[in-house]
């Protein structure tokens, strides 16, 4: 297989906003080290955490010199973005099967190896590393995934960031087909997918949107939809959920726990409402509440998350398509949180 030299992709320059996204034409193309794969990247997902590592956001004071990546760490500019990705497996780097050529893949983005180097603290694609916002990207073999599956690789985009991360909280929290669960942000990319993966395993799903994108959720699968604005504890009464899957956090947050029976769980992985809370310790031990941070993926979590795919438990939910050197319009569309499910940028020819 030919390939070239050079590349297409979005380079980032420095935190901040968009302004610092370069789109470029003249990107060495890279080569996979050992234990690594070269991939030609076919599309790519928004999402909230390229963003997030944009603007700094993961940074816990205003010196952005020595942190700012979604580990805690510095960032090296110009960096290459974008955790989600599908493309085609083009070239293998030494200690790689050549059989792995031409495998269509999608790229388990929370990274545990690195150049053949088991990593210390787990890296993000597209974070602590180059990812996938170019025409051709690298990653270890083992984060390259085989997807066997009729969806377009523009559906396949949609699914790693979002999906890995809600199935994560899913299976951390340990939902069963007993349990009734309580979704915030579930009209977004991670909120939509714990929809569908709760259900598949059988749960009973109440999801907390905006009043206009109450029939989508109905029709993706939540048996019940509350606005974000309501009073839960009105609407749904105290101990009434097993679980709540939270990606908001924000001023609502004492209601969730409020709503958890006894001996419920509580699993977080996001915070677009305000990552400070208000918590009474009490509600926590008096009701034998179990909390979970959920960051970094299980070992076992995109596996399980392939086989949802492969076996048509989950569809891909893609909202807008745009071109990769309409990033800055794609990311704003995205940050309006008027559509339901996934951003993806089409990057292949």
């Amino acid at each position: 297989m030919n390939i070239p030299k050079v590349m297409k992709g979005i380079e980032l320059l420095g935190y901040g906003d968009s302004a610092q996204q370069r789109h470029s034409n003249a990107i060495p193309v890279p080569k996979p080290e050992r234990g690594e794969v070269l991939i030609r990247v076919s599309a790519a997902g928004v999402n909230n955490t390229d963003i997030n590592t944009r603007i700094g956001w993961y940074a816990k004071t205003d010196d952005l010199s020595n942190q700012g990546t979604w580990s805690g760490g510095a960032m090296d500019f110009p960096r290459i973005q974008g955790a989600d990705v599908c493309g085609e497996i083009v070239a293998v780097g030494p200690q790689v099967e050549s059989n792995r050529v031409g495998e269509r893949v999608i790229i388990e983005p929370c990274l545990q190896e690195s150049k053949g180097e088991r990593l210390k603290t787990p890296w993000y694609f597209g974070s602590e590393c180059n990812g996938g916002f170019s025409e051709y990207t690298c990653v270890a073999a083992r984060h390259a995934w085989k997807v066997e599956s009729s969806m377009s690789d523009v559906e396949l985009a949609s699914f790693p960031c979002s999906y890995s991360t809600a199935e994560n909280m899913l299976i951390r929290s340990q939902v069963c087909s007993k349990d009734t669960v309580l979704i915030s942000g579930a009209s977004g990319g991670v909120g939509s997918a714990a929809v569908q993966l709760a259900k598949a395993r059988g749960a009973s799903v109440i999801g907390i949107t905006s009043p206009s994108k109450n029939q989508q959720l109905l029709e993706l699968g939540c048996d019940h939809v509350i606005s974000r604005d309501a009073d839960l504890i009105k609407q749904l009464g105290v101990n009434s959920v097993d679980v709540v899957i939270d990606l908001v956090a924000g001023k609502q947050w004492p209601q969730f726990l409020e709503v958890l029976r006894p001996g419920g769980r509580y699993a977080v992985s996001g915070a677009i409402g305000g990552p400070l809370v208000e918590l009474d310790v009490r509600t926590l031990y008096l009701k034998d509440l179990s909390f979970f941070g959920c960051t970094v993926l299980g070992s076992g979590v995109f596996k399980s998350l392939i086989e949802h795919i492969e076996q048509g438990r989950i569809t891909a939910l893609v909202a807008k398509t745009f071109a990769l050197h309409d990033i800055n319009a794609a990311q704003a569309y995205f940050l309006e949180k008027q559509h339901v499910g996934k951003i993806v940028l089409e990057v292949g020819e």
